[in-house]
């Protein structure tokens, strides 16, 4: 039968020579592919094993890193100091203070004692977590901060005084949040969340400030 028809022959032959050149280019298509992509993690993987993971576990950063630490101590140790001192000068004013236009501003102090021991807790807690020692009383520097006022019917005084607190406060906690930037962000985080707190405190003693003006 193959002899009897030549042209149908070299169809056929034609055909199917097409169909393997055809697939084989496919598959050449496919193993090059395949080469390249293996070629690529071979070459990412080599790029992550000669400069990025060295520079992540370089021993040439420890220094900077403890610096760093050092000084992140530090400023969580001022912040305690001020969170302490806070406290002592908020149970002195809440106990203090006389006459009727007192009573408000005392509840909102004694409320307010609770909150920033709290504060002066969560920082003890992260020094030690950082690898710092928490102060003891020898170690606290008390006086910075405006001070109870000697007439205890000097509500505006004690406003005032609270007012410059949290502004302090706020300038100690913003300081920190940039020094842990890029480098510490539980602290940072620990820290935006007690700025918050202050910044609540501050505007409330404000508005107690504008009342107490203005009816005096």
């Amino acid at each position: 039968l193959l002899g009897a028809n030549p042209s149908t022959n070299v169809r056929c032959r034609l055909t199917k020579s097409t169909s393997y050149s055809k697939n084989s280019i496919f598959l050449t298509l496919l193993l090059l592919s395949a080469c390249e992509i293996r070629l690529y993690f071979a070459l990412d993987s080599e790029l992550l094993s000669r400069e990025l993971l060295p520079a992540l576990f370089s021993s040439n950063n420890g220094p900077q890193l403890m610096s760093d630490k050092s000084e992140i101590i530090g400023l969580l140790q001022q912040a305690y100091n001020h969170e302490l001192e806070v406290v002592t000068n908020f149970i002195a004013n809440s106990t203090n203070l006389d006459g009727i236009r007192a009573e408000e501003i005392k509840k909102a102090l004694a409320a307010d004692v609770a909150e920033e021991l709290a504060h002066a807790q969560q920082l003890a807690n992260r020094i030690k977590q950082i690898g710092g020692l928490v102060p003891g009383s020898a170690a606290l520097n008390f006086g910075s901060l405006p001070q109870p006022p000697e007439d205890t019917c000097d509500v505006v005084g004690v406003i005032k005084g609270v007012i410059d607190t949290e502004i302090a406060a706020c300038n100690l906690y913003n300081m920190i949040i940039r020094a842990t930037d890029g480098i510490d962000y539980v602290t940072q985080d620990l820290c935006i969340t007690l700025l918050a707190d202050e910044e609540e405190h501050l505007v409330l003693f404000k508005g107690y400030l504008k009342e107490y003006e203005r009816d005096s």
